[in-house]
């Protein structure tokens, strides 16, 4: 299966919707922040990014979901910053703290071109809402270099449904995160009430766009949603609500990782019960709520 793009890329819509987007930094609405910075100018909002992105690391992956890995691993690029800033993120550093480099449009197609050479199965961006329109930039330069790889939209699922729209037919794998059901939770861990709204519309958009996960004959990704949702102590996340939302309104195909890996970065210690990692029961606890709302597929633990 050729990666959606290509077309997109030969027809001239990719030109078209990427330079929608740069104009769109004039007065930044890109994320449900809409914090209208003019980013083209050096100013920032939430995300603490002008015109180019950031950069924290790249590499061959081989932590992420197992559709993604295959033998070769993922190809994931980590952009520095977030829109969505939650207090208890794993990558706290590179989230709230910015550890990374600006890189010109050139140097970050140079770095998915660089990852297809590696082997990696795809190129996986992550933490991506925020910088759309560098990524479309440097995907124009990098297609007329060759690349040929499935793209992976890696996000907290903090995304418009709007600016999700100019993804169509560029996106090959969907990847967001379901964080919250309740939005006191959301606006207590990341000052956004509005995130379960938000996500929930998101998830469809992107499930309406790509589907369900296909795998090809070597057990790889090709095209398709795949959503992750990380269990926290007391269920705070709201597992069990989250995955009835995805079966009954997504689809019960849907391939899910229910993630264990909670523990309390950042400013989490602040916050009881937050402080603390989860336990054996909770997750799978998590687990069964998930299989009793219906979900059938789900990546290893």
């Amino acid at each position: 299966m050729e990666p959606v793009y290509l077309n997109t890329y030969h027809n001239g819509i990719l030109k078209e919707r990427l330079s929608i987007l740069r104009d769109r930094l004039k007065c930044c609405t890109l994320c449900p922040r809409k914090c209208k910075a003019d980013r083209l100018s050096g100013e920032t909002g939430i995300c603490k990014t002008g015109e180019y992105a950031f950069v924290s690391s790249y590499m061959p992956h081989f932590g992420e979901e197992a559709p993604l890995v295959g033998r070769h691993g993922s190809g994931t690029i980590f952009f520095t910053h977030c829109n969505l800033l939650c207090f208890f993120c794993q990558n706290y550093d590179i989230s709230h703290q910015g550890h990374g480099h600006e890189v010109t449009d050139r140097e970050l197609a140079d770095m998915m071109l660089s990852l297809q050479a590696l082997g990696c199965h795809n190129i996986n961006f992550v933490t991506p809402s925020h910088v759309i329109p560098q990524i479309l930039t440097s995907l124009n330069l990098a297609i007329n270099d060759g690349l040929r790889v499935p793209l992976v939209y890696n996000s907290s699922g903090y995304d418009l449904v709007d600016t999700l729209s100019m993804l169509e037919g560029i996106i090959d794998i969907y990847m967001p995160d379901f964080k919250f059901w309740d939005p006191d939770i959301s606006d207590l861990t990341c000052n956004a009430p509005d995130y379960p709204e938000i996500a929930k519309a998101a998830l469809k958009d992107m499930h309406r766009q790509v589907g369900d996960l296909i795998l090809g004959h070597d057990g790889i990704a090709v095209k398709g949603l795949l959503v992750r949702h990380l269990v926290m102590p007391e269920n705070m996340a709201g597992t069990g609500e989250a995955m009835e939302y995805i079966a009954n309104h997504i689809s019960t195909n849907t391939y899910v990782n229910i993630m264990p890996q909670y523990r309390p970065y950042g400013k989490a210690y602040e916050y009881p019960p937050f402080n603390r990692p989860i336990t054996h029961d909770e997750f799978y606890t998590a687990i069964d709520m998930a299989k009793k709302a219906g979900i059938k597929r789900f990546d290893r633990w």
